[in-house]
């Protein structure tokens, strides 16, 4: 490559399969399509197979089995960052993940950086010295892109910006074609049961106990099941509370799945009990998939998408027992909330892909 070609440059350190890792895929893949010179840097290969061949991938770790911190997968990747600018000075730069390390990088370098925040503030703002880096070095990018109207006005607020809403880009043809596919194994053990499904990494963030007192209170009363997809530290925290309340044979725990969709589309509700999100992919296809969804009311997203529940149910963060109160109610009557699935699937024009990926390409073409 010539030194004074021009480069993109998507910045993502540690990627573990989650929302945040879904949206740079479809977002790279189609960036593709416009821009010649694209390249990746993230720490490992093991999502490599998903972006186009067309994406040039830089990694620091292959086929090793060795697990390494975040903060080491952040410090390795921006000193290859920073090699590459180097290399290559007319090189822009979109930072999925470690935006203060990469707007830090972007001073001292002096490249063209837009950022793209990923969760609410609440959730990672409260500590005071991070509070203020952030409301000084989100000055600096070009852009900081968010993904729902909550967020931009939460975020703008508080540190002073004024960001760019973009919906996450949402590949409905992808999700039904996905969800057909065959399930090799049972996940529900009776056919009358009401179905309840999370898929969520299992951290502190995504509030499991919420959904597991509220199903502890609502077994007994009528014929449910639950299945929870995800990884994470807390999965010994899920599973100790499943044994000592003798749910094994009522909750099922899977561990992360390529194809999540296969598994809502067996589901008849989709439940999330986030303490914060930015906006929830999951969802967005879940709502693709036409299920019933109850919803914790975190910033920022969910209200957003269900429209303050025209679409489905909210209920406050860490209320189980108004979470188990919700699930009965529906229990009850599916029919009567027919009505608020229909909505909600005709409601998802506003995440179009082709609108919203070439929304992401015009904030991209404005710096490169």
């Amino acid at each position: 490559m010539e030194k004074n070609q021009k480069r993109l440059i998507l910045f993502m350190p540690s990627m573990d399969g989650g929302g945040v890792e879904k949206n740079l895929i479809v977002i790279s893949n189609f960036l593709s399509k416009y821009i010649k010179n694209l390249t990746l840097i993230t720490f490992d290969d093991k999502f490599n197979n998903k972006f186009l061949k067309k994406i040039n991938i830089i990694n620091y770790k292959k086929k090793n089995k060795k697990k390494y911190n975040k903060y080491f997968k952040y410090l390795t990747c921006l000193i290859i960052l920073s090699k590459e600018i180097i290399k290559n000075r007319n090189t822009s730069v979109f930072s999925f993940q470690a935006n203060i390390y990469a707007i830090f990088l972007s001073l001292i370098l002096r490249f063209n950086l837009i950022v793209r925040s990923n969760s609410s503030p609440t959730g990672w703002s409260k500590n005071i010295v991070k509070n203020y880096l952030f409301k000084i070095f989100l000055q600096f990018p070009k852009s900081v892109i968010v993904n729902s109207l909550d967020f931009k006005h939460e975020i703008d607020k508080k540190f002073l910006i004024n960001s760019s809403l973009i919906y996450n880009p949402l590949n409905k043809n992808e999700i039904l074609l996905k969800s057909n596919e065959k399930i090799n194994f049972k996940i529900f053990n009776t056919n009358n049961s009401l179905k309840l499904i999370n898929i969520s990494r299992f951290t502190d963030q995504k509030d499991h106990l919420t959904l597991l007192k509220a199903f502890e209170k609502i077994h007994k009363i009528i014929e449910v099941e639950l299945l929870i997809i995800g990884y994470g530290i807390n999965k010994t925290l899920i599973q100790n509370f499943i044994k000592r309340n003798h749910l094994q044979n009522k909750i099922r725990v899977l561990k992360f799945q390529k194809n999540p969709y296969k598994f809502i589309n067996k589901s008849d509700l989709f439940v999330l009990t986030s303490k914060f999100e930015g906006l929830p992919n999951v969802l967005l296809e879940a709502l693709t998939l036409k299920k019933f969804i109850i919803s914790s009311n975190c910033p920022t997203g969910p209200r957003e998408i269900l429209k303050n529940g025209k679409y489905g149910f909210l209920y406050e963060t860490e209320d189980y027992k108004k979470l188990s109160e919700l699930i009965l109610k529906y229990s009850k009557n599916k029919n009567k909330f027919k009505n608020k699935i229909e909505l909600g699937y005709k409601s998802l024009n506003r995440f179009d892909f082709d609108v919203n990926a070439k929304k992401y390409l015009s904030e991209i073409l404005k710096i490169i």
